[in-house]
């Protein structure tokens, strides 16, 4: 099974299932521990080393998507703390592209005498 940790998912033998990556602080887990998420409530499949959690329940319309939890002990920390960073890079410059073209509408609209 080949895998690689992207910024907008895991590859997992050739096939993209789409996630996104949290880092933030968790009660229960140990310091440093990742979180991946998948989107789309597509499920991941289950990897080696990685355990996959799905906590949904049909019959009372609970529905969550897969999400991995990597603890800094695991052997794919280091590969997934690097698309965590590649994400949030990915996501700043989005978000500055974001800024810049609203700026810049700002200014034309300015320009043309329409004033917000």
């Amino acid at each position: 099974m080949k895998i690689k940790f992207l910024w907008n998912g895991i590859k997992i033998d050739g096939k993209l299932y789409r996630c996104f990556y949290s880092d933030g602080k968790l009660i229960n887990h140990p310091e440093g521990t990742l979180t991946i998420y998948a989107k789309d409530y597509k499920h991941i499949p289950n990897i080696p080393e990685l355990q996959v959690q799905n906590d949904s329940d049909s019959m009372t319309d609970y529905f969550e998507t897969d999400r991995i939890r990597i603890t800094p002990d695991n052997p794919y920390h280091e590969a997934v703390l690097e698309a965590l960073k590649k994400y949030n890079e990915h996501h700043d410059n989005k978000k500055s592209v974001q800024r810049n073209r609203a700026i810049t509408a700002q200014r034309a609209m300015r320009f043309k005498g329409v004033t917000k």
